[in-house]
């Protein structure tokens, strides 16, 4: 497994919680060492290329790749998903006590002839959009996507979104996802680098943009929530992996499996024996002003 030169752990600045408040979205540029990118690039392009083998995940009718449960499928990205760069902005947000519950990674070359047109706009967390009654709905998760190819342009099927729309529970839209509809008001694509980082909140409405360019759309997304909410992705064999007990505690943690196993350490019961509350504690990073980061 890919080892990270891991800086010291700080959590994100108020300016950027203030930001991220506002807005439901950050770009941090250059997360990512020169190293580390090649690292992803060259892990997410194997992925593709098994994709397109007999028994494969296959593509899509547009040659894209959609895999989910992302270190499940590729598992050289497990260094991705507690990189302390990135990672900070997840636990600051999200405290100690959360897993990965949905993740995938995305590769998406050129399209040549427009498709038909589809309604993508959506929030994440599913059913969590009709089933809570709040408005605006909590933000229960968050989002990191890692960019390793070149999206410093729109037009490159870039990562679109909706400013501030974080705090609106209904976007107006087509009657079926298949009628043709104007983008909404709004509607901003998210330009970056290899090696930069997307923050974003599960509310925020969002999309993909398509890629007409030759430059193929690669990335990695990672959804934090807390433990105590149902994961999506396939992790349960992972302990039967050959590469499982090379992880870290925190990763293992992060993969579904920390403490028993029980609802109650789910349920945040027993910090002690949570790897994240510990390695937080050990750092002095605890803040009892952060509900999430209660000691």
């Amino acid at each position: 497994m890919t080892q990270v030169e891991a800086p010291a752990w700080t959590p994100m600045t108020d300016d950027e919680r203030a930001k991220f408040d506002q807005d439901g979205i950050l770009v941090i540029p250059g997360v990512l060492s020169e190293s580390e990118i090649k690292v992803g690039q060259n892990a997410i392009q194997g992925a593709y290329e098994r994709a397109q083998q007999p028994g494969g995940h296959g593509l899509s009718a547009t040659g894209a790749l959609h895999q989910l449960s992302a270190i499940t499928s590729v598992p050289e990205l497990a260094y991705l998903i507690d990189h302390p760069v990135a990672f900070k902005y997840i636990w600051s947000l999200l405290g100690w006590n959360i897993h990965i519950y949905h993740s995938h990674v995305d590769v998406h070359p050129q399209i040549h002839e427009k498709t038909k047109e589809w309604w993508h706009w959506h929030q994440d967390g599913g059913r969590q959009n009709r089933e809570i009654e709040t408005d605006p709905r909590p933000m229960l998760s968050v989002k990191l996507a890692f960019w390793f190819s070149d999206v410093s342009e729109t037009g490159r099927g870039n990562f679109t979104v909706i400013p501030g729309s974080h705090k609106t529970n209904w976007l107006p839209g087509p009657p079926s996802r298949g009628v043709p509809w104007p983008e909404p008001e709004g509607a901003t694509q998210v330009t970056a680098n290899p090696g930069d980082l997307v923050v974003f909140d599960r509310r925020i409405w969002h999309a993909r943009s398509d890629n007409y360019s030759p430059f193929t759309r690669m990335g990695a997304f990672f959804g934090y929530t807390p433990r105590w909410i149902a994961g999506r992705d396939d992790v349960a064999d992972l302990p039967q992996t050959d590469w499982f007990d090379s992880l870290n505690p925190v990763q293992k943690q992060l993969l579904g499996h920390a403490g028993d196993g029980s609802g109650d350490h789910a349920w945040g019961h027993f910090p002690e024996t949570t790897p994240l509350y510990g390695a937080l504690k050990e750092r002095g990073l605890l803040d009892s002003s952060i509900p999430a980061l209660i000691p």
